[in-house]
């Protein structure tokens, strides 16, 4: 059995995560709900738990705060509105970053990342510097299946309902998945989602451009399809630099 708390200031987002825990998670028991910032951090400072999914804006703050004033190994699930945390998230205990709204299918996959964290087999929790990220993905090519390296992979972008998968070399193949639940598989060292269309790998940035509102344009190798521009989006742009300087 886990231990999990929720921090999140909305009700409804609440309820719905929890019904979905219930769901397909019933060794996870959630402990406690808090919605604030400082009621977090009292709470984590009194009481110990496994697993934390949280909001990064709440009522009083952003939840790093909490995370900056308690000390805590356990993994964080970030749900969130806004797509510009992901790298602070990462660097603060976060294993996975879903986009609101969540579906089930993302929940599920989070998960599962939580539990090759704890290490299902031996019941012992591994360190979270040895956590692996996804390394082949399965795509689709007409009737065929192919599985890619995450080394070989450009870019992804989403594009209507579908999501492609761009390669180094040119090729272009159809995921079955969304953008929010494929961002927390990749290693945050080598991807980094740009805005709510893209997610690039640092080898695929061929030059930078100073775009309107301060604002980058990334030209891509392998060019997307159809002329659409990969624009870094203005909130987002602090921690690409941030990326690129890592």
């Amino acid at each position: 059995m886990m231990t999990a708390i929720i921090i999140e200031d909305e009700q409804l987002a609440t309820r719905e995560l929890d019904s979905i825990l219930r769901r397909i998670a019933p060794d996870i028991t959630v402990t406690m709900c808090l919605e604030s910032v400082q009621e977090s951090i009292e709470w984590l400072e009194k009481h110990a738990v496994d697993l934390i999914f949280s909001d990064i804006h709440l009522g009083d703050g952003q939840s790093f705060e909490i995370f900056k004033r308690v000390k805590t190994e356990v993994p964080v699930i970030f749900i969130t509105a806004y797509d510009e945390y992901a790298l602070r998230a990462f660097k603060n205990q976060g294993i996975d970053y879903i986009l609101k709204p969540f579906d089930e299918e993302e929940i599920r996959q989070a998960l599962e990342k939580v539990r090759r964290w704890f290490g299902e087999t031996t019941g012992k929790k591994v360190r979270s510097e040895a956590f692996s990220w996804q390394g082949r993905f399965l795509v689709q090519l007409g009737a065929k299946i192919v599985s890619v390296t995450a080394d070989q992979i450009a870019y992804f972008m989403a594009d209507g309902k579908y999501l492609f998968l761009y390669t180094h070399d040119g090729a272009k193949y159809v995921v079955d998945h969304t953008i929010g639940g494929i961002e927390g598989r990749l290693d945050p060292r080598h991807f980094f989602r740009i805005n709510r269309k893209f997610i690039i790998h640092y080898k695929a940035i061929k030059e930078m451009i100073r775009y309107s509102n301060n604002r980058i344009k990334i030209i891509l190798s392998p060019l997307p399809a159809d002329g659409i521009e990969a624009i870094v989006s203005g909130e987002r742009i602090r921690e690409f630099k941030e990326w690129l300087n890592q």
